[in-house]
């Protein structure tokens, strides 16, 4: 029996598992658990697709028309944004309007040390 190795591949680490839950659970609490299981992987499905919504539609956001000033362009921003001007300066905008997208702009353009 020497030189004789042990080879488990992929399949019988999932029968050995299946039989591992069974033994643990008992036959009769293995369909509730596969029901939660699938309420779960459901769940997270939806979440994902969601979340992919969400960015595709940020990635898919540019401006109405063209801006002619570097204002006009934060205005358009803001709008877009669902943020409001306020009598803000162009100054104040640029800082809540990155604020709302999760960074500082200032440092993505180099501007910020």
């Amino acid at each position: 029996m020497e030189g004789v190795a042990l080879s488990i591949g992929g399949s019988e680490w999932v029968i050995i598992a299946f039989v591992a839950i069974v033994m643990l659970l008992g036959a009769d609490r293995l369909p509730g658990a596969a029901r939660r299981l699938g309420r779960l992987a459901g769940e997270y499905g939806r979440a994902r697709d969601e979340i992919r919504g969400h960015a595709e539609g940020m990635r898919n956001m540019r401006p109405a028309g063209p801006v002619a000033t570097e204002s006009e362009k934060l205005d358009e921003m803001a709008r877009t944004l669902g943020l409001s001007r306020d009598g803000r300066t162009d100054e104040e905008m640029r800082r809540l309007i990155a604020d709302s997208v999760g960074g500082d702009a200032r440092r993505r353009d180099g501007q910020g040390r």
